[in-house]
């Protein structure tokens, strides 16, 4: 793109000389100084303009009008290029205004969602996460774990729809747990205080969709006990390795509602504990995983993959994940996926 103006006036100025002169080719060197805009700064634009101005007399000398129209085809040139330099200034003072505010977005947005540690308390960690707006590196899906005394805490989650209202939503959902996975006793009181401060960010004034809720999964793992506390307000079940190979879903009993599902609804937040032993994985995962179609519509088949990948080294699992949900899907990955593989590392 860059070479274009070059190749137009190099172009422009052989076929001129060496055609009849049935038509006026070197009239495409007026087109020069708009392309170097494009891509140039302001001195390159104008350095285009005076070569194709120079040009453009060249060619009209060599057919004898230089008076006629090789001046006043110059003239036209430089008015052109001025122009052309004035574009180019403004194109890239508003790509400098893009690249501040987009250096502020993605620190923003790491500050919200940091990466995950590879090693935390008494199990590693290995993330796949991929959002549907290009460049993002915050969507509606989002996760967190922290080390806490006695053992590590988990969340991963979904918020209904898409954009920049979801976005906001995960935002004050991973503040919420990161203040009450220090503060509070057990997940119950994690899971109600996720529910407050979505129905406080639902009472501000401005908030687009007021009943907008999200799906989350609230997970800890004691240090000293092989086991896994989890905690479902209606997100998808995660699936369990065993060290046989065997990757199977696990269930819940009686699984809450989605966080700020807007019906009022009875219930008690229910725990469950699951064996997790040393070397035992377990996926946690969005419908942005379970919910990938193929091109009969049939859903991803997660367990029946991670049971094939049962030898496959733990840090391999999630970059497999990903490009089999590619593979797979008819379309691509057209939603926000996110997905943590935990793997209970052995008794120190």
């Amino acid at each position: 793109m860059r070479l274009l103006p070059v190749l137009l006036i190099a172009c422009a100025a052989v076929v001129d000389l060496y055609t009849p002169r049935v038509q006026r080719y070197d009239a495409l060197l007026y087109v020069v100084p708009t392309l170097a805009a494009v891509s140039w700064g302001v001195w390159p634009t104008m350095g285009f303009g005076i070569a194709a101005a120079v040009t453009l007399v060249l060619c009209e000398a060599a057919w004898g009008d230089v008076l006629s129209r090789g001046v006043s085809g110059a003239v036209l040139v430089m008015i052109i290029s001025g122009v052309a330099a004035w574009c180019s200034a403004v194109r890239q003072r508003r790509e400098q205004q893009l690249r501040q505010a987009t250096d502020v977005a993605d620190a923003a947005q790491r500050a919200l969602q940091h990466p995950l540690p590879e090693h935390l308390g008494a199990v590693d960690l290995y993330l796949l996460y991929e959002t549907s707006v290009a460049g993002a590196h915050l969507g509606g899906d989002f996760y967190k774990a922290l080390r806490v005394p006695g053992g590590v805490r988990m969340m991963i989650g979904d918020v209904q729809g898409k954009g920049l209202d979801a976005v906001e939503s995960a935002a004050v959902l991973l503040g919420s747990f990161r203040e009450s996975a220090y503060g509070e006793d057990d997940l119950p009181g994690i899971a109600r205080k996720l529910e407050a401060s979505m129905r406080h960010h639902a009472a501000r004034p401005g908030i687009v969709d007021p009943d907008r809720f999200a799906t989350v999964l609230l997970a800890e793992i004691p240090d000293d006990q092989p086991l896994m506390r989890l905690l479902t307000c209606g997100h998808p079940p995660p699936v369990r390795q065993r060290a046989d190979g065997q990757a199977v879903f696990l269930t819940f009993r009686d699984p809450s509602p989605p966080v700020h599902l807007p019906v009022e609804l009875d219930h008690d937040y229910v725990v469950e504990e699951v064996a997790f032993q040393p070397g035992d994985r377990i996926l946690m995962y969005t419908d942005g995983v379970s919910e990938t179609r193929d091109q009969v519509g049939d859903f991803y088949p997660l367990a029946e993959r991670l049971t094939a990948w049962s030898s496959a080294p733990d840090r391999d699992i999630t970059a497999r994940l990903v490009a089999d949900l590619t593979a797979y899907s008819d379309h691509g990955l057209d939603d926000d996926t996110a997905a943590v593989l935990v793997v209970r590392r052995p008794w120190v």
